[in-house]
């Protein structure tokens, strides 16, 4: 990133306070619903009550990647800034598909887009020299004990198809 783009960044980190995200990036939780789902109305696997929603800010560096991982609920994407993002969505099915997030509409980019629940998926930038800035909406609302970080070698195993995506896009051997 050259020296302008680097600092459109640093200015959005320090603005909207964010703080480095354990699958990559930068994230800052900017709502949770002050009404509550309990345990019992939930499907199951859930380990506890759940807000009814929550949100973040989530930005990636052009060269960042948020790694594959899952959680328990959908969740909603939506394109704030920057340069277009792709979401490689790796269904439990099997099926990949790769969601163009971003403001280039006739390019096949849409502004929202939704990963549903159980879905491996991760993302980049389209452009590794530019940044994304989005928001990501989560109901039932996100809590790190739905949160699953994909291991290598096990989605390799479980989805040969998609070597590549994952070589790419998860950490460690």
């Amino acid at each position: 990133m050259d020296s302008g783009v680097e600092a459109l960044v640093e200015e959005y980190i320090n603005a909207l306070e964010l703080q480095p995200h354990p699958e990559g990036g930068y994230y800052a939780r900017t709502y949770e619903s002050p009404t509550w789902i309990s345990k019992t109305a939930l499907p199951d696997g859930f380990s506890g009550d759940r807000p009814f929603a929550t949100a973040i800010y989530f930005l990636l560096k052009g060269n960042q990647y948020s790694a594959f991982h899952r959680i328990k609920s959908d969740e909603l994407w939506h394109h704030y800034a920057g340069c277009g993002l792709c979401i490689y969505v790796i269904h439990p099915n099997g099926k990949g598909e790769i969601m163009l997030l971003g403001k280039e509409i006739k390019a096949g980019f849409r502004f929202q887009h939704r990963v549903p629940a159980g879905c491996w998926f991760a993302s980049r930038p389209v452009d590794s020299t530019q940044f994304s800035l989005c928001g990501c909406t989560v109901s039932p609302g996100f809590d790190f004990d739905d949160f699953e970080m994909g291991d290598k070698h096990k989605l390799i195993t479980r989805f040969p198809e998609h070597q590549s995506w994952i070589e790419e896009m998860t950490s460690g051997d």
